[in-house]
């Protein structure tokens, strides 16, 4: 079924189709070269190239978490898939708050959240997490960075310009028409209408990456702080997972709203200021914030996570997500470690990153970013 579904995205599967073969070709060639597949080696691939593995992974698997990152995954799936023939995998897009909960009850094997995995009550994930790993802190890397677009639906608007303190107003409930003047100094021409703000109304991690960008850069105006669950004095409409954003900005007159930028496509997308420019949401932008922030002060050597740098010296689009795979670094299962393994490096491996850039959008690691959250994950194991 998600092989059906995402074929019908790319103009009759002439991508799909030329990438796969380069990636199955590629993992052929590595198979000749003499591994041992009695699964019982760890040496993870580190060289960027799809395939370079040394176990055959039968079975079926079920992953899942932030629905930003559906679009992507479906397309992971289907690469690896053709690495590993003998291997069927579900996405399931449930949201970066359920994909946590159900790796920390042992449910998946692997989650995909837009949010790292932090010891704040009442939840205290990270503690939970390493409990659930045998004792050992979890795996968390990033899979792609992505542009959170401000999608529109403004009757005969195709551009608009957003400052911070604009942005806030609008989701925090004080801007309500699109006549507002605060908005007409950079919008010329925009209707007198109100403005249907839509949030999600689920545990998400996209709103999370999303309001700690306003709590940044405009918390005299969004005084709510940074939230995973939309405050409820702040208003709007709400939509369950990123596809129903999408629904409600597409179906509502004068709607605006956030979602990630691979799954917006068909909307008009707000370029945000920074530093006097505005700034476009596209891939190479919201990269480009990546290497301009820290990694994380509380991180350690297994979790590659960072916290973003929201003003930066280089025209680089503010607003993202960095998309995260958290997974164990052992497993009591040997295939479940195998799977996690090759799945993880597939999607990390250079081969991986261009074919989700390829078919849903996303922003490609960097290179020394990749090949540190390649090495990571070469420790998975089974024990």
């Amino acid at each position: 079924m998600i092989r059906t579904s995402l074929r019908r995205v790319v103009a009759p599967g002439i991508a799909v189709t030329a990438i796969l073969a380069m990636t199955a070709c590629g993992a052929g060639n590595e198979g000749d070269n003499g591994s041992d597949n009695d699964g019982g080696s760890n040496s993870g691939s580190t060289d960027g190239e799809a395939g370079a593995s040394d176990v055959t992974v039968d079975g079926q698997f079920t992953i899942g978490g932030a629905s930003s990152q559906e679009a992507a995954q479906n397309a992971w799936t289907i690469g690896y898939t053709d690495v590993q023939p003998g291997a069927t995998v579900t996405y399931e897009a449930i949201g970066s708050g359920g994909g946590r909960e159900n790796f920390i009850s042992g449910a998946y094997p692997l989650a995909g959240s837009d949010a790292y995995l932090v010891d704040e009550a009442p939840d205290n994930e990270l503690s939970k997490a390493t409990e659930r790993c045998q004792g050992e802190a979890p795996i968390e890397v990033p899979n792609y960075v992505s542009p959170i677009a401000i999608a529109f639906n403004i009757e005969g608007v195709t551009e608009l310009k957003l400052t911070p303190e604009t942005l806030a107003g609008i989701f925090a409930g004080q801007i309500t028409n699109w006549s507002d003047p605060a908005l007409a100094e950079d919008n010329p021409g925009l209707p007198d209408a109100a403005i249907n703000a839509v949030h999600r109304s689920d545990e998400s991690g996209t709103t999370e990456n999303f309001t700690n960008y306003l709590s940044s850069v405009a918390g005299d105006v969004w005084t709510a702080g940074e939230v995973e669950t939309w405050p409820g004095e702040a208003g709007g409409e709400g939509a369950a997972q990123t596809s129903g954003v999408i629904d409600a900005i597409t179906n509502g007159e004068n709607s605006i709203g956030y979602a990630d930028a691979s799954q917006a496509s068909e909307l008009g997308k707000a370029s945000i200021e920074v530093n006097g420019e505005f700034i476009d949401p596209t891939p190479e932008a919201a990269a480009a914030i990546l290497s301009a922030s820290e990694p994380a002060a509380e991180a350690g050597e297994n979790q590659l996570v960072f916290d973003l740098n929201y003003t930066p010296d280089e025209a680089a689009y503010p607003i993202v997500l960095t998309s995260y795979l958290i997974a164990c670094s052992t497993y009591e299962d040997e295939a479940e470690a195998n799977f996690v393994r090759t799945y993880m490096e597939y999607v990390l491996s250079a081969d991986g990153q261009q074919f989700g850039a390829e078919e849903a959008g996303v922003a490609p690691l960097a290179e020394d970013i990749e090949s540190q959250a390649l090495e990571i994950v070469g420790k998975i194991s089974a024990g």
